[in-house]
């Protein structure tokens, strides 16, 4: 490693942790606007007269193109900067932002879309893998886990605090406040983030030899079945609420507030486990969804079951990013970047297939018809994560110290 990449990866503390902290609301503002809709679907819909199904595209949309985004900007990035390959993503979202603000069709919402997609594939892939470069050795574990506690944060409470904005003031100006914060961290980026020169290239063969390993295809498995079942159902929750619960739009805005205080609980719980238990963690984070997508057509008829089953469903999923990405880390130790595109990648394609399934089911049948075939998936993924134990597959041994 040269000297000028060693001086970056070895900033001093309290600027680091201001590097550590923009990656992070960068991240967080990233995964707020993609969910965004989410709260907002409903009254996007009615705004240009399309269904709530084809409203979803609003999640398949990014969920593709930053499944296809990951791994192509990834490798045609390898050998840039990373801080200027992170300002010019940030630069991307706040135009998509703008864009949805402003949009008077909505295909030009969706192109908005489209840019959303972009970022998060490129920002997320390379951004999550470099906490170990901003902060000293000691303090990049918990480095880590902040930047990736932005991910639980901006799902959990992107939808709630989007809803209620949009209650307040109408959904446009939920997108304005998200091109405010990201043309913040497009500021910051460069202010607090050292230089930071690629040093390990992710190529092709680097992605592919990851691949070829068994734990990363029970990873890759175990994260598109879980995500699937989340997003299949969680992209519409408010129309359940609405229609099977007959909760108004200021209880909904409360219920998915309720819903994210448990979600950072869930992220905190597995975090302190996950390290050490990779599959319990998992296993049960998936057995609570399944448990509680189940029975929410049958006692979610009713507000304080609702919102009973919509805590246990929090907690479940603000486990899941942090399981996941831990999956794919201890299945790739050597190579932290290639596992975070991979789990860059697998998450947000699932995103996208997961909305458009549920659209697919939520406008041939029902939103509790959504609820039920999510929790069975995520039934799959008890059972994956359990053959995975039973058979006592190793985890690999990193062969160079870990940063």
């Amino acid at each position: 490693m040269s000297t000028a990449t060693t001086a970056a990866a070895d900033p001093s503390a309290g600027k680091g942790r201001l590097a550590v902290l923009s990656v992070t609301t960068g991240i967080f503002a990233i995964v707020t606007t993609e969910i965004l809709p989410i709260g907002l679907l409903t009254s996007i819909g009615a705004e240009f007269a399309v269904s709530d199904g084809t409203a979803g595209l609003m999640m398949t949309l990014p969920g593709f193109l930053a499944a296809l985004a990951a791994p192509a900007l990834t490798v045609a990035t390898a050998r840039v900067d990373r801080r200027l390959v992170l300002c010019a993503f940030m630069l991307l979202l706040t135009l998509a932002n703008v864009l949805a603000a402003i949009a008077s069709a909505y295909w030009v919402l969706l192109v908005s879309r489209v840019l959303v997609g972009i970022t998060i594939g490129g920002f997320w892939s390379i951004g999550a893998s470099l906490a170990g470069r901003l902060v000293p050795p000691a303090s990049a574990a918990r480095a880590t886990a902040v930047i990736f506690a932005a991910v639980p944060l901006g799902s959990v409470l992107g939808v709630p605090a989007g809803t209620f904005i949009g209650d307040l003031a109408g959904w446009r100006v939920a997108f304005v406040v998200l091109a405010v914060l990201s043309g913040g961290v497009l500021a910051a980026l460069p202010a607090v983030v050292p230089p930071l020169p690629a040093v390990h290239a992710t190529r092709l063969d680097v992605l592919r030899a990851v691949l070829r390993a068994t734990n990363t295809r029970v990873g890759l498995l175990v994260t598109f079945l879980i995500v699937l079942a989340h997003f299949g159902t969680y992209t519409y929750v408010t129309p359940f609420l609405e229609q099977v619960t007959h909760a108004g739009s200021g209880v909904v805005t409360v219920f998915l507030l309720v819903y994210g205080a448990a979600g950072i609980a869930g992220n905190f719980l597995a975090g302190a486990r996950v390290a050490r238990y990779p599959r319990a963690t998992f296993g049960a984070s998936a057995a609570l969804l399944a448990g509680s997508t189940l029975l929410l057509p049958v006692a979610g008829r009713d507000e304080v079951g609702a919102l009973v089953l919509l805590v246990v469903w929090g907690v479940a999923y603000g486990a899941v990013p942090v399981c996941s990405q831990t999956w794919f880390t201890k299945s790739a130790p050597d190579t932290p970047e290639a596992a975070s595109v991979l789990f860059t990648a697998s998450f947000q394609a699932t995103i996208g297939i997961g909305a458009l399934a549920g659209g697919v089911v939520v406008d041939r049948g029902s939103p509790s018809e959504v609820m039920v075939v999510g929790g069975l998936v995520a039934v799959l993924v008890v059972v994956a994560v359990s053959l995975h134990f039973t058979r006592r597959v190793a985890w690999p041994v990193p062969s160079t110290p870990r940063r």
